[in-house]
C-alpha cells in the first residue's frame, strides 16, 4: 500500500530508531483523558497524552511539556506505573507511564511541534469512561488499554509489558 503524507512524515521523524516516550495518566473521577491520533493511511489510535523525550531534560520535565502542548495542562507527576515496548516496524519506542495529576488548566486539544500542520495528528481529546474505552475497537486503541476492566488497573500494573509485538522473534 502506498503511504500517504502523514505516514511519510511519521516514519521519517520517528520511524527506524528506537524512541523513548513519556506518558500521563490522568484519571478524573471515572474517566481517563485520552487523545485521537491520526497514524496515516486511515488508521486512527487512541491512548493518553504523551510523547518523545528530549535530550537533557527529566522525565517529569518532558512529561510536563506534552502535556501542555498537547492538552494546555498544568501537571504534577507523581508515580512512575510501568513500561511498555512498542515495535510495529518502522516505529519502535519503550512507552514509559506514570500517573499524573491536574495542577491547573482546562482541557483543549494542542498540537504536535514535531510535525508540520498538514500533518497534525492530533484530532481530538476527550474524557473516556471505562464502557468508552471498552467500545473503541482494537486496533483503534494503545495496547495498554485492550481488555482492561475498571481504570484502577492502570495504577495497579508495575513493570515491564509487551502485548503481543508480533515484530518481536
Amino acid at each position: 500500500m502506498a503511504m500517504d503524507n502523514i505516514s511519510k512524515e511519521i516514519e521519517a521523524k520517528f520511524g527506524n530508531q528506537l524512541r523513548t516516550r513519556v506518558n500521563g495518566i490522568l484519571i478524573d473521577g471515572d474517566r481517563l483523558l485520552m487523545v485521537k491520533h491520526r497514524m496515516g493511511n486511515g488508521r486512527i489510535l487512541w491512548s493518553v497524552p504523551g510523547g518523545g523525550m528530549h535530550f537533557g531534560s527529566t522525565a517529569a520535565e518532558n512529561l510536563k511539556r506534552e502535556f501542555m502542548e498537547e492538552t494546555h495542562l498544568d501537571i504534577a507527576v507523581g508515580d512512575y506505573l510501568f513500561v511498555h515496548e512498542y515495535l510495529n516496524p518502522p516505529l519502535h519506542a519503550m512507552e514509559h507511564f506514570f500517573a499524573v495529576k491536574r495542577i491547573n488548566g482546562n482541557v483543549k486539544l494542542g498540537k504536535d511541534p514535531e510535525l508540520s500542520g498538514e500533518n497534525q495528528i492530533l484530532l481530538e481529546i476527550s474524557w473516556k469512561s471505562i464502557f468508552d474505552i471498552q467500545s473503541i475497537p482494537d486496533d483503534s486503541l494503545h495496547q495498554i488499554f485492550w481488555g482492561i476492566k475498571s481504570l484502577s488497573e492502570l495504577g495497579l500494573w508495575k513493570g515491564y509489558f509487551n502485548f503481543g509485538n508480533n515484530s518481536i522473534k
